[in-house]
């Protein structure tokens, strides 16, 4: 059972995060941006993209997407249902959307190194670091994401794209789709 001081924790370890109330909601901000806050019945929303999300849910039956005007916007699910080590991993993602570029760039190149996965150093810093930015830190999660989803990362261009390719090849894998 996770409890609001490991929610409160987990929010504020994050860089220019700032704890308050959003109609009467314990709530936290990057930059006035929201990305979570735990309602008075004890639900912890989070912002977080549609694929995430989608994730959160299939992995936590408590959970539910969280709507505004009938559109997702990301992720609600009672704080004691869900394990501390979940919680701190969908606070990072629910930051991750909502935080600028920057601030995002200069926490992740502080978070990785590069011996932290197998991806090939001659891809680049600024491709190392988008990667990363999604969780990517091995050739092998890479292989599941498609050319055109990688294209769009900011950062990853098509010489990147194509040493991840060789690569890949070489370890006889492929890009999906």
């Amino acid at each position: 059972m996770t409890t609001l001081s490991q929610f409160r924790k987990a929010a504020l370890a994050l860089p220019e995060t700032e704890e308050g109330t959003h109609f009467g909601m314990i709530a936290f901000s990057v930059r006035g941006k929201g990305f979570a806050s735990l309602d008075k019945d004890g639900y912890v929303q989070l912002q977080l993209s549609d694929e995430r999300a989608e994730q959160a849910v299939a992995a936590h039956r408590t959970g539910e997407r969280l709507t505004r005007t009938s559109k997702p916007i990301g992720f609600r699910v009672p704080l004691a249902d869900i394990n501390g080590k979940d919680l701190n991993a969908l606070v990072a993602d629910a930051w991750l959307t909502r935080a600028p570029k920057r601030v995002v760039a200069s926490y992740l190149s502080a978070q990785y190194s590069p011996g932290d996965g197998d991806l090939p150093a001659a891809i680049g810093k600024p491709a190392t670091r988008a990667l990363a930015g999604q969780g990517l830190t091995t050739l092998e999660q890479v292989a599941t994401w498609t050319e055109r989803d990688l294209l769009a990362l900011h950062g990853l261009g098509p010489r990147a794209i194509r040493i991840l390719t060789e690569e890949l090849h070489n370890r006889k894998m492929s890009l999906a789709g």
